[in-house]
């Protein structure tokens, strides 16, 4: 453990400084991901918005409406994605009083938070084990705290959304025919409608590590950390980082689902920095800097448009998940599930 003054940080808060101040968020549309849990930041609200601030970063994700972390954001002119947990849909979204009440609650009794969306949900799909009892709620959910955002004025500040993972993906190559799985079309082209109608993105978890260490016998590292010259798809477009693909691949599935003007704002990355043989202080700093840079540019399908991103920090703890496991290829179920666990418990 580290000391400073008479306090202990630890050596992940550490790390997760260390590589917070090697970046420049002055120049792009990112923000930074705060879960409570393991993240890599402090866990004092008040000091992460002074980290915030000392770093120039202008918005912030969070996962639940944490009332000590939302007054410490009052005045600060940080933009929030605020987040509503899965386990509260079923009470939005059975009842508009409910939503209502969430919204008095969580936002309307913080007029000094400059509020950008609320994610209803976090990677809720028909084909997680973790997260398909929450799939009948997501939509009703959706248009309670709309209605309920509108009601209170605020429609023309505050944008409604959900967060789905890249897992939903049927076809991803080449990026042009990307198309979600047949067995959540159900769940999600419903939802795609709602948001082209309300004006509101998609917002989308995206972790081309994972990709990687999926398929590494297809998939170059140096694609993936945004360091290759770049290959050429089917159809003569040259994609520089994998990052760019799965992106593209997702703005082609919404495309087919009824939304070809739905935006879609990447609410998550990382890449993790201890653990395997490409989990490195190096490749974490390499991806999550490289990435700041690139999401100024906008991908082959949206040239010179920004992307919105949000950097999650907490993704050094899934390496020592490998490395127990000596894994670097395919994961078993058993490893998904650790792997999820601690995603989960950083977002909290």
């Amino acid at each position: 453990m580290a000391v400073t003054g008479n306090r202990f940080i630890s050596p992940m808060i550490l790390l997760g400084l260390l590589i917070m101040a090697t970046m420049d968020f002055s120049v792009a549309q990112v923000g930074v991901c705060y879960g409570r849990n393991g993240n890599g930041l402090p866990s004092n609200p008040s000091q992460v918005v002074a980290l915030y601030k000392q770093n120039n970063i202008r918005r912030m994700r969070i996962y639940d409406p944490h009332q000590p972390t939302l007054q410490a954001l009052s005045g600060s002119n940080i933009e929030l994605m605020l987040g509503v947990p899965n386990t509260d849909l079923q009470s939005i979204a059975s009842s508009q009083a409910n939503a209502n009440t969430w919204v008095q609650n969580n936002v309307r009794n913080y007029p000094n938070v400059r509020f950008r969306y609320i994610a209803v949900g976090n990677e809720v799909s028909p084909v997680r084990q973790d997260t398909a009892q929450y799939v009948n709620f997501v939509l009703p959910a959706l248009r309670n705290i709309n209605n309920a955002i509108s009601a209170a004025g605020l429609g023309n500040r505050i944008r409604v959304s959900t967060s789905i993972e890249t897992g939903v993906l049927g076809t991803s190559y080449p990026p042009a025919d990307g198309a979600f799985r047949s067995d959540v079309n159900g769940f999600l082209n419903p939802i795609i409608r709602f948001l082209a109608n309300s004006g509101a993105p998609l917002l989308v978890n995206i972790y081309p590590y994972f990709s990687y260490i999926g398929n590494p016998r297809d998939i170059n590292l140096q694609y993936a950390l945004f360091t290759s010259d770049g290959v050429v798809v089917p159809g003569g477009v040259r994609y520089q980082n994998l990052f760019y693909a799965i992106l593209d691949a997702m703005y082609a599935a919404v495309g087919r689902s009824g939304g070809p003007n739905v935006e879609i704002v990447v609410s998550e990355s990382g890449w993790p920095s201890a653990g395997s043989s490409v989990a490195t202080v190096e490749n974490s700093r390499l991806y999550n800097t490289n990435l700041i840079r690139r999401a100024r540019d906008g991908t082959p399908r949206r040239p010179g448009r920004a992307i919105e991103t949000y950097i999650l920090l907490c993704l050094m703890k899934i390496g020592r998940i490998l490395r127990l496991r000596g894994i670097l290829g395919s994961l078993d179920q058993t490893d998904k599930i650790n792997i999820q666990s601690v995603l989960t418990n950083c977002k909290r």
